[in-house]
C-alpha cells in the first residue's frame, strides 16, 4: 500500500497528507523531486507506479524479490536502483529480524519499496523535512536520510549481539560447556548480518564518487560511510569470536568427555578389584557345592579338603601366569 506521497521543492513539501499517484507524478515535472512511499505494495500497485513514472520493468522485478545481499543498479533512464537490508534483534528469540528496503532515485522523483519489518521509514522522512537545506540538494537527500536511518539501526543489533556472544564466552571459558546450537544459532546470525553490512560498504563508497551526489551532500555521506565502516568491522570481530568460541567449547566437551571415562575407568577397577576378591570364594563354594559321588567319600579330613582347595586355586593361577608371560614375549621379544 502508499504509505505517504509528497511533493518537495525549495526545501518544502509543498502540501499537507498523502497525494493520488497520477497527481504526484504530474508534479515531477514542476520542480523539486516527489517522494512515493510504499509498504508491500502488491503488483497491481506496482504496476501503476510503473506506468505513471516510467520504471524499467527489471527494475520493478527487483523491487518484490527478497535479496540477500545490499547492492545498487543504474539504467538507461537515468533512473538508479539501490536495495537496502534492515535489521531489528529480537532479544528474546535472539534472533535478527531482517527487511529490506528498495529505492528508485532519479532527479524528479524517489520511490521506496518496503517489505518485511525493521524497514520503517516516517522517522527518516520527519527528520529529513526539518532539515530544508538538505532538501534542497535534491532527491539524493532522500537516500542519505534513508542510509543514515539504516546504519543507526545496526547499532544496537551489533550491541546486543555482543551482549549474547559475551555471555557464551563467559560460560566457556570458565570451563563450563555451553550449548552447542545456541553457538551455531548465533554465528548464522552474525553471518546473515554479515551479508547484509559488508556488501552495503561498496553502495555508500559509490556515492562519495566525483559526480554521484551533490557537493553538500558528500560529508553526509561519508559521516554514514564511515559509521558502515566502524559496523562492519564489529560484525566481522563478532564471526571470528563465535568460531573461536565454537572451538572452545568443542575443547570443553572433549576435556568433561574424558573425565566422564575416567569415572567409568576407576568405577570399573573397582569393581574388578572387588570380584577379584570374591572368585577364589567363588571357586571354593562352586567346587565344594558339587554333590556328586567321589566328592564326598573322598573328603574325608580337613587336609584333604585344603589340598584340593589350594590345588584348584593354584593351578588357574599358574597357568593364567604361563598364558600372560607367553603372550608378553610374543608382544615384546627380547632383541639380541
Amino acid at each position: 500500500m502508499i504509505v505517504d506521497c509528497a511533493h518537495y521543492r525549495d526545501g518544502r513539501r509543498q502540501h499537507e497528507g498523502a497525494m493520488p499517484l497520477e497527481r504526484a507524478a504530474a508534479r515531477c515535472t514542476q520542480g523539486g523531486f516527489v517522494w512515493l512511499g510504499m509498504f508491500e505494495p502488491v503488483p497491481e500497485e506496482l504496476a501503476r507506479v510503473r506506468e505513471c513514472f516510467g520504471l524499467h520493468e527489471l527494475a520493478v522485478e527487483d523491487a518484490t524479490a527478497f535479496h540477500l545481499r545490499p547492492k545498487a543498479e543504474q539504467y538507461e533512464d537515468g533512473t538508479e536502483l539501490i536495495i537496502l537490508r534492515t535489521a531489528r534483534y529480537d532479544d528474546e528469540r535472539e534472533e535478527i529480524d531482517t527487511g529490506e528496503i528498495s529505492v528508485f532515485l532519479a532527479e524528479n522523483f524517489v520511490i521506496t519499496v518496503r517489505q518485511g519489518i525493521a524497514s520503517e521509514l516516517h522517522g527518516a522522512r520527519g527528520r529529513l523535512e526539518r532539515r530544508p537545506e538538505l532538501l534542497q540538494a535534491g532527491s539524493a537527500s532522500t537516500l542519505w536520510a534513508i542510509l543514515d536511518q539504516v546504519v543507526d539501526s545496526y547499532a544496537p543489533v551489533v550491541a546486543e549481539l555482543e551482549r549474547d556472544i559475551e555471555q557464551i564466552e563467559a560460560t566457556v571459558f570458565s570451563g563450563t560447556v555451553a550449548p552447542t546450537e545456541r553457538i551455531y544459532s548465533l554465528r548464522r546470525e552474525a553471518t546473515d548480518f554479515y551479508r547484509a553490512v559488508h556488501p552495503l560498504l561498496a553502495v555508500v563508497g559509490r556515492r562519495l564518487q566525483a559526480g554521484r551526489s551533490p557537493a553538500g551532500l558528500l560529508p553526509y555521506f561519508r559521516d554514514v560511510h564511515d559509521h558502515l565502516l566502524l559496523v562492519n568491522e564489529e560484525v566481522a570481530a563478532q564471526r571470528d569470536l563465535l568460531a573461536t568460541v565454537l572451538e572452545a567449547n568443542i575443547a570443553v566437551i572433549s576435556v568433561e568427555q574424558n573425565k566422564i571415562n575416567l569415572r567409568q575407568s576407576a568405577t570399573m577397577e573397582r569393581l574388578t578389584i572387588l570380584a577379584s576378591v570374591f572368585l577364589p570364594l567363588s571357586f571354593v563354594v562352586g567346587f565344594f557345592g558339587q554333590n556328586f559321588d567321589w566328592l564326598v567319600t573322598h573328603i574325608s579330613s580337613f587336609a584333604a579338603f585344603l589340598s584340593l582347595t589350594l590345588a584348584g586355586l593354584l593351578l588357574p593361577c599358574v597357568l593364567l601366569y604361563a598364558w600372560l608371560r607367553g603372550r608378553r614375549r610374543k608382544e615384546f621379544p627380547v632383541r639380541g
